[in-house]
């Protein structure tokens, strides 16, 4: 059989295996009420969410989703690093499950929907194959990985990463945050310190529903992103080091300032994005200068570089022009340097069988769409390492996240969920 023929009898097989649930939808309404009521939860002045990692309204966000959950007949899984799996059973319990889920946290002045959406999807996802009666295969399981945000401890994705195996458990529970708190310290103090294993157990399928976080969609006219691939990541913690000295009797060029030496390296980091467009991404987050006063030339500053590019090989050049200037401007300023990378993950292409289950379904449901990179980082690329992954996305309001303002529509929550549900058939109905 030539591949083709191949193609063409796996898609009759899915066909006549999804044939009778093809009608099947989510409830919107009840998807969007849901979202409502979890973005009280930290609920900011400005309309938007402040839900740290493994703080008490983190907590609160995981009862309430544990609760709905356990309403709709799941069973409750706590891992050794906080990750909460909602198991919605299948014909055969020893059948690997379908993962679905994002994360809960959010950043400090977060939106209503980066994360949640997924997590509440994929519960919706599960009541709706409630309310149709239909019985998988395989089990499904609703989850929330802790701490995607990287906000509070840092780095980001650290719990789906111990998952994935990429970090040590012991690494993950020891990260800390600006207080000393450990990550396991603190899942103790909200309760949500489960002994469960962390992954090392088979996974059928994994899909992350998620809202784009750019305007390519909406500018576009497309409601859903079908995600071909996650771009690459590198984040670095610099430090120059001078001397203070008073601003007003040391001359300038006698002067040892290591924040004029961050704002050259500043300028040099934001002009390496734009050389590299329009997938190079190239930012500085954070920056401290010390002493911090206002008539004293700064003798330290620390501040953090982030890279991201679809391209291993241009990562790799981002970071040797990096390096190169790092030492040209500190040299040029007799300044003492330190360089910690702290964060590299290689670009992640998602599974091909996963791909095409979204555009399928999208395309059954007559909805817009089209391939796109995923930007930002997500659960789901740590996913991709042990498990045949995808990810969906849906638009965002003028392209705005990590924003208080950060909005969809219901029509686009519901649009997006449909498109998870039918993709969880898909891989739930086989087997089993």
């Amino acid at each position: 059989m030539n591949e083709r023929s191949q193609h063409d009898a796996s898609a009759a097989a899915i066909e006549a295996r999804t044939a009778g649930h093809a009608a099947l939808r989510v409830n919107g309404a009840r998807l969007w009420d849901s979202l409502e009521r979890m973005a009280r939860i930290g609920a900011t002045h400005k309309g938007g969410v402040c839900r740290l990692a493994l703080t008490e309204l983190d907590r609160e966000g995981r009862d309430l989703f544990v609760q709905w959950a356990r309403e709709a007949g799941c069973t409750i899984r706590v891992d050794q690093m906080g990750n909460v799996f909602a198991r919605r059973a299948g014909r055969n319990p020893d059948a690997a499950p379908v993962l679905t889920g994002s994360h809960a946290d959010t950043q400090p002045t977060g939106g209503r929907y980066d994360g949640i959406y997924g997590v509440l999807g994929g519960l919706e996802v599960i009541r709706a194959l409630n309310d149709a009666g239909v019985q998988t295969g395989h089990p499904v399981e609703a989850v929330i990985w802790t701490n995607e945000e990287g906000s509070r401890f840092a780095p980001a994705m650290i719990a789906s990463g111990v998952y994935a195996g990429v970090y040590a458990l012991e690494y993950g529970l020891s990260r800390t945050d600006a207080s000393g708190t450990t990550i396991g310290e603190a899942l103790a103090q909200i309760g949500y310190a489960g002994d469960a294993p962390v992954g090392g157990m088979p996974v059928h399928a994994a899909y992350e529903l998620h809202i784009e976080q750019g305007a390519i969609l909406e500018r576009s006219g497309k409601t859903i992103g079908v995600v071909t691939a996650g771009q690459g990541q590198r984040w670095y913690e610099i430090e120059l080091v001078g001397v203070d000295a008073h601003a007003g009797t040391t001359p300038m060029d006698l002067r040892r300032d290591a924040l004029a030496g961050a704002a050259r390296m500043i300028t040099f980091v934001e002009a390496l994005g734009r050389k590299y467009a329009p997938y190079g991404r190239a930012t500085v987050g954070m920056i401290e200068a010390k002493p911090n006063s206002r008539n004293t030339v700064p003798g330290r500053c620390f501040f953090t570089v982030e890279f991201r590019h679809p391209d291993s090989g241009v990562l790799a050049e981002l970071d040797a022009q990096l390096r190169a200037e790092l030492a040209r401007v500190a040299d040029e300023a007799q300044l003492d340097h330190t360089l910690t990378q702290i964060f590299d993950y290689a670009p992640v292409p998602f599974a091909p069988e996963c791909i095409d289950a979204v555009r399928r379904a999208a395309l059954a449901l007559d909805l817009p769409h089209a391939d796109i990179v995923s930007g930002a980082g997500h659960d789901a690329c740590y996913l991709a390492r042990v498990a045949p992954t995808g990810m969906i996305f849906v638009p965002c309001i003028d392209g705005l996240s990590h924003n208080e303002a950060e909005a969809i529509t219901p029509e686009w929550a519901e649009a997006g969920a449909n498109v998870l549900l039918q993709v969880v058939l898909e891989s739930a109905l086989a087997g089993g």
